[in-house]
């Protein structure tokens, strides 16, 4: 009899899972295993922060207890087991007598060191690690380039791969597995109490599998919201003005394959617009980032990035970077972006961007201390999209245009003219005038008597 294992990582989902498939299809029986990381569960960022916050933690372990489920009911379990994978994963191989390791690869420095090392402990004992793919839409063989000439920019990307590249169709889930016939101890699932808080109910983002394919199905046929996408894409308060789905491909409950068919299927069964392809688009970027970080190593975590250039010089102040990390800078537009994060773990594309060019162009704070404090707190972190972003923000990324710079008060004329964003997370500003909230540079002393702080920079140009 032939037993396997297989490693489950940032791919918690039974659908389209390259791994999962493969080891069923060559084992009599294969041992569903997650290794809960003190270095991911409970360590720092370089830093300081921590590097998974609470709304992080939470949705892993709610997608950890729905994989659990959704395992028992096709007759398997999820086991789980405390410590260093390169430690607790050959010694769970020699106790289960397994023949392979089947895991999906990830391609960024903590997360690779990891399977090196577990990689030769497991040639000690004679077994061998089978790696997958599951977190992108292309497949490296797929391209028509090596990855040493993937294109720079995103449009040249797209150009190379969009019209030629096929996506391949995603695998069904599993209708039943065997027992695994040993006695050993399934796990518990981390609890959040062993980690400093409790977890919240009502969240907007719930993690899982089941949730994961709840809210495709929400998105494209229950709300017809993908209808829109690209016309309310740059919301900022609400549900529906985005698909939500970056939580689940991060944590790989939800695979972006199954997102383009299914976009593919309600263009022709509904309506097929520049809001359904838009959605794709975005995917698309999330594979650009992921081949960036491939070509380009750890230089997307340097301060210079893949240019290996700076283009402003910046600080290292840490009095500037905690009142923009608290959102107490005096900019109700970032501020009111920077309390969603710390509340709910989750932040708008828009938000997003406006608040990091605030830090590096406006502030001048080492843009590595924003990428790490959103490494953090996004519960849809994910190293390549983040530091990718972060790249480009900064200018030292893949951005084609020089010297990029969000001026904040066109910013907030263009997605909150009425203030309705900032006055939900400033409930202080509720009676604010809006010229105050656009642009508080400009609003008589008479105006800042709220329980509220002073623009914390002089920005002249606004």
């Amino acid at each position: 009899m032939r037993r396997s294992i297989v490693w489950f990582r940032n791919d918690l989902r039974l659908h389209d899972n390259e791994a999962l498939v493969d080891a069923l299809g060559h084992n009599d029986e294969v041992l569903p295993l997650y290794v809960v990381d003190p270095r991911i569960f409970s360590g720092k960022t370089n830093y300081g922060f921590p590097k998974t916050g609470q709304y992080r933690m939470q949705f892993i372990i709610e997608s950890l207890i729905d994989l659990r489920v959704n395992l028992r009911n096709l007759g398997s379990d999820l086991y789980i087991r405390y410590g260093f994978p390169e430690d607790v994963i050959p010694e769970l191989a020699r106790e289960a007598k397994t023949s392979y390791i089947y895991c999906n690869r990830e391609r960024t420095q903590e997360e690779v060191l990891v399977q090196d090392r577990l990689e030769q402990g497991l040639w000690v004992i004679g077994q061998e690690m089978r790696y997958y793919r599951g977190k992108m839409l292309y497949y490296t063989a797929d391209l028509p380039f090596p990855i040493t000439h993937c294109p720079d920019t995103f449009t040249t990307f797209k150009k190379e791969v969009e019209r030629f590249v096929p996506i391949r169709s995603p695998l069904s889930a599993p209708v039943n597995m065997a027992p695994v016939t040993l006695d050993i101890e399934s796990g518990e699932v981390p609890r959040d109490h062993d980690y400093g808080f409790e977890m919240v109910s009502g969240t907007m983002l719930k993690g899982g599998e089941s949730s994961a394919l709840a809210e495709l199905k929400y998105y494209l046929w229950d709300s017809n919201c993908i209808a829109s996408y690209k016309e309310t894409r740059n919301g900022l308060l609400g549900r529906d003005y985005s698909s939500k789905f970056s939580a689940h491909l991060s944590q790989g409950t939800l695979s972006p394959k199954l997102i383009y068919f299914e976009v593919q299927k309600y263009e022709k069964e509904v309506q097929k617009n520049k809001s359904t392809y838009w959605l794709i688009f975005e995917l698309l970027w999330r594979d650009f980032f992921r081949f960036m970080a491939k070509k380009h190593g750890n230089l997307i975590f340097t301060l210079g990035g893949i240019k290996q250039s700076l283009p402003i010089h910046l600080f290292d102040n840490e009095t500037l970077f905690n009142k923009w990390k608290e959102g107490k800078t005096g900019i109700p537009f970032i501020d009111a972006n920077m309390r969603e994060l710390n509340s709910t773990g989750f932040m708008s594309n828009r938000g997003r961007q406006n608040v990091a060019s605030f830090l590096v162009k406006d502030m001048r704070i080492n843009w590595l201390w924003g990428a790490e404090y959103f490494e953090s707190m996004l519960v849809d972190y994910d190293p390549c999209s983040n530091y990718g972003n972060w790249n480009y923000i900064a200018g030292v990324g893949s951005d084609p245009r020089e010297d990029r710079y969000f001026n904040i008060p066109s910013q907030v004329k263009k997605y909150d003219p009425e203030g309705i964003y900032m006055r939900n997370w400033l409930p202080e500003l509720a009676e604010a005038p809006i010229s105050y909230l656009i642009n508080p540079y400009e609003i008589p002393l008479e105006y800042r008597n709220y329980d509220y702080p002073s623009p914390c920079i002089d920005i002249k140009t606004w």
